[in-house]
């Protein structure tokens, strides 16, 4: 399994993703789901992958490589816009489906796939979508700042309490990483290391691009603040009044 959530608020995207998978308890590893593409100055994606990894591996080497759409090969750098990107990349994962899904099902397993897909081209809108097997996909809004894949229902509470399209860039890359620190405590197939991109709108060059991997302080550290004010949230909160009235 695995967690990825991009956010997009007015000061621009954060892009976190897990890098666990397992295929059993003991057959756990790391895989980078969190690919970057595009040129600083020009465009710039990030793409998070949830699901089969074999599958999510041939969609990004076709996006990387080239996959031809019948008038020669095209990659993630050759679309005109992030509209344009997010139909490429559906574009390939059905054609990822149609050459190996039935294959896949014979054998007894599903087409699990889901992306999520940000980014800004010069001259354009920060944009952010939630790419499905199908291929169809949806756009985070300003209502709606926040997309998840994977094992999102641990994170999800914390994003909707707190995230809004007005949310500071910062304090919403701190909710991200509560959010994944969240779900890693519930969910043993998600864990370090994590994989992080922050893109401030209009700047075309990341803000932020790291790994954050067991030791780092700043984790460790919020992460330890979170559980100490969870902890001091239920004490402060007065005991319901129904005891002794049943």
């Amino acid at each position: 399994m695995t967690y990825c959530v991009g956010i997009l608020v007015a000061e621009g995207l954060v892009m976190l993703a897990d890098t666990r998978t397992n295929a059993g308890l003991d057959n756990v590893s790391t895989f980078r789901k969190l690919h970057l593409f595009g040129t600083a100055g020009e465009k710039l994606f990030a793409l998070a992958t949830a699901g089969n990894l074999a599958f999510t591996q041939t969609v990004v080497s076709h996006l990387r490589d080239g996959f031809d759409r019948g008038h020669g090969p095209e990659t993630m750098l050759d679309q005109a816009s992030m509209f344009k990107a997010a139909q490429f990349v559906g574009e390939v994962i059905r054609h990822v489906y149609k050459v190996d899904g039935p294959s896949l099902e014979q054998a007894g397993n599903s087409f699990d796939v889901s992306m999520l897909l940000g980014g800004q081209m010069a001259g354009q809108e920060q944009r952010l979508y939630m790419l499905y097997r199908a291929g169809n996909f949806i756009e985070a809004t300003p209502d709606t700042p926040y997309l998840q894949i994977g094992e999102h229902k641990y994170g999800k509470p914390i994003l909707d309490r707190a995230i809004k399209s007005d949310t500071n860039l910062y304090s919403a890359l701190k909710l991200a990483l509560i959010s994944m620190d969240s779900t890693m405590r519930s969910n043993l197939g998600v864990g370090l290391p994590l994989d992080l991109v922050v893109l401030r709108k209009d700047q075309m060059q990341y803000d932020v691009d790291r790994r954050i991997d067991a030791g780092d302080p700043y984790f460790h550290d919020m992460s330890e603040r979170w559980s100490a004010a969870l902890r001091l949230a239920h004490k402060n909160i007065p005991l319901p009044p129904y005891a002794g009235k049943g």
